[in-house]
């Protein structure tokens, strides 16, 4: 479990799981998310959450973006604050959790 701001002065935090992070990795909800200005507003927020209803709209298997959307992307404290601090954390993870080992998780 991870802890990240999702305000600047910090005051107000969110619980981001394993599980989360493996489901935008699973998704590739972060690629191409970002324009080339590299700035994370509240539009590159909507986008996101645009990209996943679509893509819960498209699979049948989706209760983990379902779990993704109730619990971070929807979430009343998830503002475009958090979701640089979530896209900060994911790549930190990434960098330590390759993709061999979410197969292993997962038993694939």
């Amino acid at each position: 479990m991870y802890e990240i701001p999702t305000n600047v002065k910090g005051s107000r935090q969110m619980a981001i799981d394993e599980r989360h992070l493996e489901t935008i990795r699973k998704h590739s909800l972060f690629n191409q998310l970002i324009d080339s200005n590299g700035i994370v507003d509240e539009n590159v927020l909507e986008k996101l959450r645009l990209n996943v209803r679509a893509l819960i709209e498209t699979h049948h298997d989706n209760a983990d973006l379902v779990d993704l959307c109730q619990n971070v992307l929807y979430h009343d404290n998830m503002k475009a604050y958090g979701l640089n601090q979530l896209i900060g954390l994911y790549a930190n993870w990434s960098e330590t959790h390759s993709e061999t080992d979410a197969a292993d998780t997962t038993g694939e």
